[in-house]
């Protein structure tokens, strides 16, 4: 995969594929661009698709300074800036859609749309106590430990399903593969449980989805809902029924590419 060194000091891992406007894919904590799954080939479909990760995991450099959703909005605009692409449609998950908040907050005129998965503007209580547990075993490098309370991230039906270690060995390189990767990761959980955007997310004038799943135990529906509620003219879409869990992306990705597509499709840079 190509590399490329960005204006907030760092060197980070990208791919493009398709054609069409552009489509920046931000990603959810602790992962790397195979945890996408099948997402990047259906997008690549209509839109040019940029997917990277995130500095310090998978082959993005660490560099220095603190890791926060507002420092991740940084390199994302950088990566746009070194890409010579003044402006794309932003796709992100869960993290990702926090710095999809921030980076359309700071760079408006980078976000043609924001399209924001499995999102929250500010920890309650409960998500606090999930993001907290999540936390833990990265903390102490127990990356077994880590991979077992994953699980919460998926449905009911997907966990019961006998070929669900099957479809999650490919993902496994997308995880943390060590001591560094795993402590990056911890930075990443606090960032997440620093997040606080919630009064300022009026703010944002891009054209704004929000997609949740109703089994997403980890950013909760009331919790996105806050976020539709507070942009002005967001659209809030609920996934219902089996499979719509926090990584219904790779439970359910017709249904969710179909969403985001209506939307993109609506939101065009051209109309």
């Amino acid at each position: 995969m190509p590399q490329i060194p960005v204006r907030t000091g760092v060197t980070l891992n990208y791919e493009i594929s398709g054609g069409g406007e552009p489509l920046l894919l931000v990603m959810g904590t602790s992962g790397a661009i195979p945890l996408w799954g099948e997402m990047i080939t259906r997008l690549a479909a209509t839109h040019q698709v940029i997917a990277f990760d995130n500095r310090g995991l998978g082959g993005s450099e660490r560099g220095t300074g603190p890791i926060t959703v507002a420092s991740l909005a940084e390199d994302a605009s950088a990566l746009l800036e070194a890409l010579e692409i003044p402006r794309a449609h932003v796709l992100g998950w869960s993290l990702g859609s926090a710095v999809a908040q921030e980076l359309a907050l700071a760079h408006p005129d980078q976000v043609a749309s924001a399209l924001m998965y499995a999102t929250w503007g500010r920890c309650d209580g409960f998500q606090r106590a999930v993001l907290s547990a999540l936390r833990l075993p990265y903390v102490h490098r127990d990356m077994e430990s880590a991979l077992g309370t994953a699980g919460i991230a998926f449905s009911p039906e997907g966990l019961d399903n006998p070929a669900f270690g099957e479809l999650l060995a490919p993902m496994l390189p997308a995880f943390p593969q060590n001591e560094e990767q795993m402590q990056v990761t911890v930075e990443q959980w606090d960032a997440d449980l620093a997040h606080d955007s919630l009064d300022r997310l009026g703010a944002i004038t891009a054209p704004t989805l929000v997609v949740v799943g109703e089994q997403d135990l980890l950013t909760p529906q009331w919790q996105a809902k806050k976020v539709a509620d507070a942009i002005p003219g967001a659209r809030y879409e609920l996934v219902p029924g089996p499979g719509s869990s926090h990584c219904m992306h790779l439970e359910r990705p017709d249904d969710l590419t179909k969403i985001l597509n209506g939307f993109l499709g609506e939101h065009s840079m051209t109309h």
